[in-house]
């Protein structure tokens, strides 16, 4: 019997598909500096965060489903300060967040302002009272102011009073196809002003024109 165990065993241990010697297996990598200080400072700048949040977990009642309805709601109110944030950054006015309506709007730009129909009217037909009277050079300053007020509406950032036409001209919030057509309102006007050089009929044509794609919602969207 002692003879057959030690040979099974002198089999067993001559079979080389069983390893009887075991190494160490390699230690693992250690960590860069660099990252490890970075993970330092990760956790010292949320730490704050933490000591807060169990600060409010410790106010709250021990009903779980209260607790889901406040976490639900002071994630509401962070999530709504964030939007706020942006869109400060964004228009710069702070803005509460409010539902959109599902109505449709006409002649929306897309930016959140719709153009009272009835004023624009009229202010336009002041000026063509003035082009008609020969005016023309206050007749396209008439376009160029209430070029300006349509830009302050739709891009309140540039609402700045030390800007000039020719900045605003080249402003790189104002979209591609809109910069063009307000030059061209505000060229006539600095040819007049500063110049000198009177504004024809063919100018105020011109500067019409370009106020009329100017106004339209799809320039803005561009």
């Amino acid at each position: 019997m002692a003879d057959r165990l030690a040979a099974a065993h002198a089999a067993l241990r001559a079979d080389p598909s069983i390893q009887f010697t075991l190494t160490r297996p390699p230690p693992p990598p250690q960590t860069p500096e660099w990252l490890e200080t970075i993970g330092r400072w990760i956790a010292a700048a949320f730490r704050p965060v933490g000591r807060l949040l169990g600060w409010i977990a410790s106010l709250m009642p021990d009903a779980p489903y209260a607790r889901i309805l406040l976490w639900t709601l002071l994630v509401a109110v962070a999530a709504a300060m964030v939007w706020m944030v942006v869109e400060r950054i964004r228009s710069g006015e702070w803005r509460l967040p409010r539902r959109r309506r599902g109505a449709p709007m006409a002649e929306s730009d897309g930016d959140g302002w719709v153009p009272d129909a009835a004023p624009a009217r009229a202010w336009l037909r002041e000026a063509d009272r003035l082009a008609a009277e020969g005016r023309f050079a206050e007749a396209i300053h008439s376009l160029l102011f209430h070029s300006i007020d349509d830009i302050a509406r739709r891009r309140p950032q540039l609402r700045r009073p030390s800007l000039t036409a020719r900045e605003l001209a080249a402003a790189p919030m104002l979209p591609a196809a809109v910069r063009p057509l307000f030059a061209s309102i505000a060229a006539p006007v600095e040819r007049s002003q500063f110049g000198g050089r009177p504004v024809a009929d063919a100018d105020w044509q011109a500067a019409r024109a370009a106020y009329a794609g100017f106004a339209l919602p799809q320039a803005w969207r561009s």
